[in-house]
């Protein structure tokens, strides 16, 4: 990005002398607390739901993903709007209790407490999803033998099951650490001040991108270190299965009392993260909703399912070209390459949106000359007037995903499967289609849910890549909620949570098939 070296007329100098510390340590504690929450939330539940059985067990294994087909800036404004002081649970409560504001205390919502508990709700199936496959693909002989050694049940999951899931989980942690770093509106709407929004503010308060740039490029930093942290943490440990006998392991049915607690737990993340915010949106909607929606709902869903559909193909595709060349090839530089490719998803898509312009206008002028040259026609803005535009943004914005997830499933295949599938004169397209695909299977079931609910849920690339008349589920309730109408937002916010329904339950549906445990 070339501005990033250019002058900043002294906003970046002003931003330091002032600003620049908070944006610092919001971000570092944001982004920390998020993280231990979801690791908590996501791998708790991923345990309990995979390895044992109890009262709805079967169901909490679909429902705790529900909380991805919200956007977080969603549930920020409809768990603020609930829990306000003039919400309708505190009115209750003064009206019921006869309290004054003075007589009780209640959290504020609208802090970075709040921000991290609503990102943290929101962002949690990233890990959860992760840790269920890192758990359900285990072999069930490991566990036994360690617990005919008389390892009792934490010291399977502390000593073998979490360090085998660790490639997984430590994948779900990372989405979740980029896309603590990129949120701008949930946070925004808190009122936290952190890097996402001094770049927004920075680039239309004060006109500066080349400010908003560097600001940028101090996120792109933090999140090399996180990872580079995580790589030299594992060194040269290894957590593929060791052992032929890979069957996979079974659900125990636990006693009673500890399955009514074991449900609890993992309703709780449901309750909070996906039924209240629909509940909250139902209620406005019925209150006041916006028929302007209804009218144009089938034309605002197909064009984001449109736009789901193909950047979650493409770009499942390229990451597993990328994981499997990093797989073929022991390169530094190709190892460096993945890594850069994956930073886009750190970054706020207002500001990716304004880096793939450039090039995309570039390219377009050279065809544009070939073109006018060669075959005396003008195609227009073919490029960065369509939805190639929307695509190329989404397939920078959301690499990361397919690459974490697929690079975490390589870690389990051994690699003396590669060479024996050589021996056998299996090698390069074949090995990849014979051999790696179907062990991926989960993997990558995993990678295009995640892609498909955050191209559902993406606004900033959006509003600035689309072409004109050309309106998605997001961007009509940006509209509304800029806006100050919340209650008619609210409509368009059950429309974007019922298109990420069904693509939630079908791809559920398929780990289940390729990698859920049998009951005993």
């Amino acid at each position: 990005m070339r501005s990033v070296t250019q002058d900043s007329d002294g906003v970046w100098t002003h931003l330091s002398e002032t600003v620049l510390s908070g944006y610092v340590w919001n971000t570092f504690r944001l982004a920390m607390g998020v993280g231990f929450l979801t690791t908590i939330i996501g791998v708790g539940t991923a345990w309990l739901v995979t390895m044992h059985s109890f009262p709805g067990s079967r169901g909490l294994r679909w429902a705790l993903i529900l909380p991805m087909a919200i956007p977080v800036y969603l549930s920020a404004y409809a768990l603020t709007d609930l829990l306000q002081f003039s919400g309708p649970v505190q009115t209750w409560l003064r009206n019921t209790m006869q309290w004054t504001h003075e007589d009780y205390w209640f959290p504020e919502m609208r802090s970075l407490p709040g921000a991290t508990v609503i990102l943290s709700l929101g962002l949690y199936p990233y890990v959860y999803l992760a840790a269920r496959t890192g758990f359900a693909t285990q072999s069930a002989s490991v566990l036994e033998a360690a617990r005919t050694l008389g390892v009792g049940p934490w010291g399977r999951f502390f000593r073998i099951a979490l360090p085998l899931a660790r490639p997984t989980i430590m994948a779900g942690v990372a989405l979740v650490l980029m896309e603590t770093l990129a949120e701008f509106g949930a946070v925004d709407y808190c009122a936290v001040d952190t890097f996402s929004t001094g770049i927004y503010r920075t680039w239309v308060t004060r006109g500066s991108l080349v400010a908003a740039s560097q600001l940028s490029v101090c996120l792109l930093a933090a999140v090399m270190m996180l990872i580079l942290l995580e790589t030299s943490s594992r060194r040269a440990a290894r957590f593929h299965h060791a052992t032929q006998r890979t069957q996979r392991p079974v659900a125990t049915r636990l006693p009673w009392l500890w399955g009514i607690a074991a449900a609890c737990s993992c309703s709780i993340p449901v309750l909070a993260g996906f039924v209240v915010p629909v509940g909250q949106f139902s209620w406005l909607t019925l209150r006041s909703g916006d028929q302007r929606t209804h009218e144009l709902f089938f034309e605002l869903a197909a064009n984001s399912l449109l736009l789901a559909a193909t950047a979650s193909v493409l770009t499942l595709s390229c990451g597993m070209i990328l994981a499997f060349a990093r797989r073929m090839t022991d390169s530094p530089w190709m190892a460096g390459a993945i890594r850069v490719a994956g930073f886009g998803y750190a970054v706020p898509g207002g500001v990716i949106a304004i880096g793939i312009l450039s090039p995309l206008w570039w390219l377009e002028d050279q065809l544009l000359t070939i073109s006018e040259s060669q075959l005396d026609w003008t195609p227009g803005l073919f490029l960065s007037g369509s939805a190639v535009a929307v695509i190329c943004g989404y397939l920078v914005r959301f690499m990361a995903v397919p690459l974490n997830v697929i690079a975490a499933g390589y870690e389990r295949i051994r690699p003396s499967i590669d060479d024996a599938a050589r021996t056998l004169g299996t090698s390069g397209s074949g090995l990849l289609g014979r051999v790696h695909l179907p062990l991926l299977r989960s993997s990558l079931a995993a990678a295009g849910l995640l892609v498909f609910v955050d191209v559902l849920k993406e606004l900033p690339a959006t509003l600035i890549l689309r072409p004109f008349d050309f309106d998605t589920l997001a961007v009509r309730v940006y509209q509304l909620a800029a806006d100050e109408r919340l209650s008619e937002a609210s409509t368009g916010a059950l429309a974007i949570i019922a298109a990420g329904i069904l693509p939630v339950v079908l791809l559920t549906r398929i780990l289940d098939q390729t990698s859920q445990p049998a009951n005993r």
